[in-house]
């Protein structure tokens, strides 16, 4: 169990946003408490609205849904993820790489969620495989949940793997999709996810949920 605390600091609270977390295991002891802290400077009004309760809905997406609004969506958006070819080119986080497939068809890298301090197993998260996860730190298999996220928080595929006894945000039956299963339902038929609908959940504040709204499919 995770307790999340979220605290604006300073005069004006979109100049700085702290995020600390502390273990559950943790508090039960007296001495040894952990709290891990991320600073977001300068906060934008994204950063905020990400930590503060909002409504959220259920969208049943259908192939139709996807072409004539999610995608769409998605071109007109100008979503960064320089931050992930940085790693993928080693500009940054190299000395966090477990492990590396250097391959240009087949290749990824495995690097930890910032979230983890990759001392408590428990708390495993880990970002794009098993093997390594198992030799690096003991987790079989068996332990681990490997999933996709839809709506991902970034729009380059990555796999996320976390230990099974952790209950992981973002892993709940609305947005994780098990890769084992995506795996198995492209090779029963390439087609599977143009002929069935996916179910996943906005919040009431974001873009895409308006466009849904606008369509009236909400």
């Amino acid at each position: 169990m995770q307790e999340v605390i979220h605290i604006p600091a300073f005069p004006s609270p979109k100049s700085v946003w702290f995020q600390a977390a502390r273990s559950w295991r943790n508090l039960q002891e007296p001495r040894g408490e952990e709290i891990k802290t991320t600073v977001v400077y300068p906060a934008t009004e994204k950063h905020l609205q990400k930590y503060l309760r909002q409504e959220v809905h259920l969208i049943r997406e259908t192939w139709e849904d996807y072409k004539s609004i999610t995608l769409p969506f998605i071109q007109s958006q100008s979503f960064s993820i320089q931050w992930v070819y940085n790693i993928l080119e080693k500009k940054a986080e190299a000395d966090r790489i477990i492990h590396e497939n250097p391959d240009p068809c087949d290749g990824f890298v495995l690097v930890p969620d910032l979230k983890w301090n990759q001392n408590q197993v428990c708390l495993l998260l880990l970002l794009v495989r098993g093997e390594a996860i198992g030799k690096r730190f003991g987790v079989p298999a068996s332990q681990l949940r490997i999933y996709l996220h839809y709506q991902p928080s970034y729009y380059h595929l990555h796999v996320h793997f976390t230990a099974l006894g952790y209950d992981a945000p973002g892993s709940s039956v609305e947005r994780a999709h098990l890769l084992a299963d995506v795996i198995d339902n492209l090779a029963m038929d390439s087609m599977y996810y143009q002929k069935r609908a996916l179910t996943f959940a906005l919040r009431a504040d974001e873009l895409l949920f308006k466009k849904f709204q606008e369509a009236g499919r909400v």
